[in-house]
């Protein structure tokens, strides 16, 4: 079988056997097909996309291309939690630590930030001492001793779709709905887990604007899953303002802990507790819904959650003062409020502008290789639907350098959209794919 086969098969709207699939991941991983003719195949998946059953090969092969972590070590039902992305995204650090406290096991590997997106890693490492690499049999051993552990990918996982995506976004052919998902799915289903919860972002700080696109990535997704033999669920979430009101690795952690402490905002609160209580549905400690989310809302609180978070950050070598205000988390040099000289009601934050502007300070990555300042970021004190004086401090910038604070300040004024009435108020949660 030859590859220009496939290609042709695949442009002229064709559908690939499971067995040509196999060829073709092969192909990729081993090097022997040339980066040309994988670009000529993303293209015409592209424009012709990929049947469900394609799909679900695709992810399938890819998934077993490398390492394929063995968590059946794990006492219980081992369930993962997924974003697909965005601005101030903390809920890991809430929702993991909530459901832990329920009972659910959780082994979860996550990435670090790049570009206006936010890593849950590089929010981890602001923690001092916190360790984010472990070996697979010390993951196994924590999370039967305290429910919950979140470490970087290990070992080679997917090498098929770290290939495969490199060439994508050199090609222009990121944004396919079939190899968006089959990426997403495959690590998934390499890393383990029995049970899936998925926040796909919806709007200007996400990947996916429109919520048509995104609701199609969220069906795909479960699809997936189930096709796979995973319990699956997706929840489709706002991301046309930043969630919560810190965007910043270290100003993030410490207001997850605010949240886990039921000092935290609504919004992330809200996600937060849905998401874990998906994650105790699915994982089989409860008949309902219902049943997971009453129970999720009991353990923040009466503070078991936060014990939680608190024993999993100690087992993972973390230390942190909770008598202090800032819990011991990295503290930025300068510090300054940003006004807004006018009067009005925010309509609108634009979230992929904030998330470039505490990028641009030094939170997040342009390339894999920079570094990450951990204090740097940006409060926020106002959000839509908030009213607004004259003169009235609407965000806190935290910087490393003095000189970047006057920049800062003009760009996120320009991110704050004002107007004379209310906005119509904008739902947090648009819906939910089982």
């Amino acid at each position: 079988m030859h590859f220009q086969d496939l290609i042709e098969k695949k442009r002229d709207g064709g559908t690939l056997t499971p067995e040509e699939i196999e060829v073709l991941v092969q192909g990729i991983v081993s090097g022997q097909v040339p980066d040309y003719q994988i670009s000529a195949w993303a293209m015409a998946v592209y424009f012709q996309g990929m049947s469900k059953e394609e799909t679900l090969n695709l992810t399938i092969a890819m998934s077993k291309s490398g390492d394929i972590m063995d968590l059946s070590g794990i006492q219980g039902i081992p369930v993962d939690k997924h974003s697909t992305g965005g601005v101030g995204d903390k809920t890991t650090l809430v929702a993991i630590p909530l459901a832990a406290a329920a009972g659910v096991p959780v082994a979860k590997m996550s990435g670090r930030g790049l570009g206006h997106t936010g890593g849950t890693i590089d929010k981890l490492e602001s923690i001092p001492g916190f360790q984010v690499e472990k070996t697979l049999p010390e993951v196994i051993q924590q999370v039967n001793r305290v429910k919950a552990a979140i470490i970087s990918q290990m070992g080679n996982l997917v090498p098929a779709d770290k290939k495969l995506y490199a060439i994508r976004d050199v090609t222009a052919t990121v944004d396919s709905i079939p190899l968006i998902a089959s990426s997403v799915m495959s690590k998934k289903l390499a890393s383990g887990a029995q049970g899936i919860v998925l926040d796909v972002k919806v709007g200007r700080g996400a990947f996916m604007k429109s919520l048509d696109q995104a609701r199609e990535l969220a069906q795909t997704m479960v699809a997936i899953g189930q096709g796979a033999g995973r319990k699956v669920v997706a929840v489709l979430s706002d991301m046309n303002q930043p969630l919560g009101r810190t965007i910043g690795n270290a100003l993030e952690v410490r207001e997850a802990i605010d949240t886990l402490q039921g000092k935290g905002p609504k919004d992330l609160e809200e996600l937060s507790v849905l998401l874990a209580a998906h994650m105790v549905h699915i994982g089989g400690l409860v008949g309902t819904l219902e049943e997971a989310l009453l129970k999720v809302k009991k353990l923040l609180q009466s503070g078991a959650g936060f014990q939680a978070f608190q024993r999993m950050v100690e087992a993972q070598g973390g230390h942190l003062d909770y008598a202090r205000p800032h819990y011991g988390l990295p503290r930025a040099a300068e510090i300054a409020d940003v006004i807004i000289p006018h009067e009005g009601y925010i309509s609108a934050i634009d979230a992929l502008a904030v998330g470039r502007i505490v990028m641009r300070l030094g939170a997040g990555r342009e390339r894999l290789e920079d570094q990450i300042l951990p204090e740097v970021g940006v409060e926020l004190h106002k959000k839509v639907g908030d009213k607004v004086e004259r003169n009235d401090v609407v965000a806190t910038i935290y910087a490393r350098n003095k000189n970047q604070l006057d920049q800062a300040a003009a760009e996120i004024r320009q991110a704050f959209t004002l107007t004379e009435t209310p906005p119509q108020p904008v739902p947090l949660i648009f819906d939910t794919i089982t």
